[in-house]
């Protein structure tokens, strides 16, 4: 164990003495969770939302100001007609435009409905689609009080059905409370992955790997060496993104933080791990850089970190169960917004300590040492 100790005292120095690569490590991946937050943000507000009011009616005024009360829209109105507005669609001068017919009014008092013609920018499918959610929502209940002001009596309409929701574990739907700990999870993930895939190749670039090979030093002394540095500096900063979390964001810790952490000790084994044998891999630290990058692509998009799983074809949801990430992510979340115990997280721990054990297995096997 000493030798593991020298090994280790060695790498540290190597870290601290590179003065290029401490910001690297240490300030760069906290900024990132700073920054990324506010653009990795899924809520759409400030829609632009252009109007062609043909009716001039009491109804259609009172739904347009709907819509301008709502802090989803903002309203702009056109004077020109059906051409203007799709003109200013194309142009992207506008998100949706929204065009409401002669006789709406009219039409809406005799037969309870009236039509209404919502064209949106659909290059963003996702973004799309939610305007339209909102919008709907928007409409609906407009046209329910603008039927109740015209039939005031008891047999007014009301809505055919009333949904009370209560959103359980994020009561005021804060997107930071989801977001925070999912790109924490990424940042981290990209540190250990990336400098445990590098370390061994400099060695190589260097030619210092030649004398680390004929040293009196067993296989495993040498890797546990190499690796531990970066499960400990990838350790650290989980705390700091999580005690930066807390403090900006005000993200909620309803779990416990030791099972947090135990999880995230098997967790970087597995990244380093597989940092290492790509390591075995490559000749310089180009390639590694390479197919590291490879590997965390794949594994971040199909984390469920920015799409659920759930909503994936049946095949990419099976690529998820061989997916490290996809586990932390999941975990994070749970004990950070659930409170979830050691019981609840027992099948996520079971998997990742398979992962660990088989794909640092691996990288052993495949490293080749002469001595």
């Amino acid at each position: 164990m000493r030798t593991v100790l020298v090994i280790l005292r060695k790498e540290f120095l190597q870290v601290f003495r590179n003065k290029g690569m401490l910001p690297i490590i240490f300030v760069a991946p906290l900024a990132q969770l700073l920054v990324l937050i506010h653009a990795a943000d899924f809520e759409v507000r400030n829609v632009r939302l252009l109007v062609s009011d043909m009716d001039r009616s009491t109804a259609s005024r009172a739904l347009v100001e709907r819509f301008n009360a709502s802090d989803r829209f903002q309203v702009n109105y056109t004077l020109q007609g059906f051409d203007a507005g799709m003109h200013a669609l194309d142009a992207g001068a506008t998100d949706a435009f929204l065009r409401i017919p002669v006789h709406f009014e009219q039409d809406l008092g005799r037969t309870g409905s009236a039509p209404l013609m919502l064209d949106l920018n659909g290059v963003d499918g996702q973004y799309a689609s939610l305007v339209l959610l909102y919008a709907r929502q928007i409409i609906a209940n407009e046209q329910v009080k603008v039927l109740q002001r015209m039939h005031p009596m008891a047999n007014a309409p009301k809505p055919p059905v009333e949904v009370i929701a209560r959103y359980w574990y994020n009561l005021r739907m804060n997107y930071k409370n989801l977001m925070v700990p999912g790109l924490l999870v990424v940042l981290v993930t990209l540190v250990g992955m990336f400098l445990s895939s590098m370390n061994i190749v400099r060695e190589k670039e260097i030619g210092t790997i030649e004398q680390i090979n004929v040293a009196p030093i067993k296989k495993w002394q040498f890797i546990l060496g190499k690796l531990l540095p970066f499960w400990f500096i990838s350790l650290f900063l989980l705390a700091a993104g999580l005690a930066l979390g807390k403090w900006f964001f005000d993200i909620p810790i309803e779990g416990s933080l030791p099972l947090l952490f135990a999880f995230a000790a098997v967790y970087l084994w597995v990244m380093l791990g597989l940092g290492l044998f790509i390591s075995t891999l490559s000749d310089t630290q180009q390639q590694s850089m390479f197919l590291s990058w490879f590997f965390l692509v794949i594994f971040i998009l199909l984390s469920g970190l920015f799409t659920p799983i759930d909503n994936m074809p049946h095949w990419a949801q099976v690529i998820t169960w061989f997916n490290p990430v996809s586990y932390f992510v999941d975990v994070v979340r749970l004990v950070l917004l659930k409170g979830s115990t050691f019981a609840d997280i027992a099948g996520h721990f079971a998997a990742i300590a398979a992962f660990a054990v088989a794909v640092n297995a691996g990288a052993v096997l495949n490293y080749r040492k002469r001595a």
